[in-house]
């Protein structure tokens, strides 16, 4: 692989992994602690991720058991968890919280699979836009001593890198819409 392009691929590979972070936090029917990961807690006055202040654990297939070390943070974290958008309320016992998935209706399915191609448009976009990035830059290279054929070399290079990864980014949706259409 060409040095001059090698930062555009990085670029694409790391659209891919922000796509995998951004559907492991849409839930599919099944408890998945991913699902808490952008909630943060005040934790005497700063902004803490969940996973920093308690324990969280999945007993059962729709519950995810949260435990903080502290038993003072049991409101803050009820109040975060009410405050975001996954649409669970907590239950808490006083030791610990309890968030019990429903199972998903069909309706809300569809929602679903509609958000995860939204987010896999999105992802394509970016990586398009990173191709574009790559040929503009390769177009100056054209001016100045690097010979046309290599500019075609090497912008038919970035255009499979593309493809590939285009299709990772089809292949991923395609994987999440399934999940969360299997009941």
């Amino acid at each position: 692989m060409d040095e001059r392009i090698v930062k555009f691929e990085d670029k694409m590979e790391k659209t891919l992994a922000n796509l995998d972070s951004e559907f492991t936090t849409i839930r599919a029917g099944r408890a998945n602690p991913h699902v808490l990961d952008r909630i943060t807690v005040d934790y005497y006055g700063a902004p803490t991720p969940l996973q920093q202040v308690a324990n969280v654990s999945v007993p059962e297939a729709r519950m995810i058991q949260i435990q903080p070390w502290e038993s003072s943070l049991l409101k803050a974290i009820e109040k975060a968890i009410n405050m975001s958008d996954l649409g669970i309320n907590p239950t808490n016992d006083g030791k610990l919280i309890r968030l019990v998935f429903p199972e998903l209706t069909e309706e809300r399915r569809k929602e679903l699979v509609k958000d995860v191609k939204k987010k896999g448009e999105a992802a394509k976009v970016a990586i398009r836009n990173i191709r574009r990035d790559a040929n503009d830059m390769l177009k100056k290279l054209g001016k100045t001593d690097v010979s046309e054929d290599e500019i075609a070399e090497l912008e038919e290079k970035v255009q499979k890198m593309t493809d590939k990864n285009i299709e990772k980014v089809d292949k991923a949706i395609e994987e999440k819409s399934k999940e969360i259409l299997t009941v």
